[in-house]
């Protein structure tokens, strides 16, 4: 049986609301979403949706694990459901596309540091940047003209 997404709010100690709902199906449709696309999708169901309510169910998915925050540099912080499993992003210098990739090695953090510094480390996050193959072909085309 699949898990609806009132019984993971639930799962998490999450009470169930329309906004939480609504943002729920928003990152499920546009995974790597950023605050505008999640606010500009969850009024479609939630007009009245403000985006201080917005960020408080995003905080609260954060927080309960539900979903995670990514933050590539330069860009403004992304939200995504793949939560737990460590994976790590490749992002378009170009177009800003963010793509998933599954750890490079092993289980989590995947990458061990040449020195940890007393840390006891749990997670790695990595960011691949370069072109994505829309913006790449874009690129040939423009130094290549037919």
């Amino acid at each position: 049986m699949e898990t609806t997404w009132a019984q993971h709010l639930r799962e998490a100690g999450l009470r169930v609301t329309r906004p939480r709902l609504s943002v729920l199906d928003v990152l499920a449709d546009h995974p790597h979403a950023d605050v505008d696309t999640i606010v500009t999708g969850a009024r479609e169901q939630h007009p009245s949706l403000s985006p201080q309510a917005v960020y408080g169910v995003l905080t609260a998915f954060v927080a309960a694990g539900i979903a995670r925050r990514i933050e590539p540099a330069g860009a403004p912080a992304l939200f995504e459901l793949r939560v737990g499993d460590n994976h790590h992003h490749l992002v378009c210098r170009s177009c800003g596309a963010v793509a998933d990739v599954d750890c490079a090695v092993g289980a989590a953090p995947c990458l061990s540091p040449s020195d940890t510094a007393g840390f006891v480390v749990d997670e790695a996050e990595v960011v691949f940047w370069g072109l994505c193959s829309t913006c790449l072909s874009r690129k040939h085309e423009e130094e290549h003209p037919a």
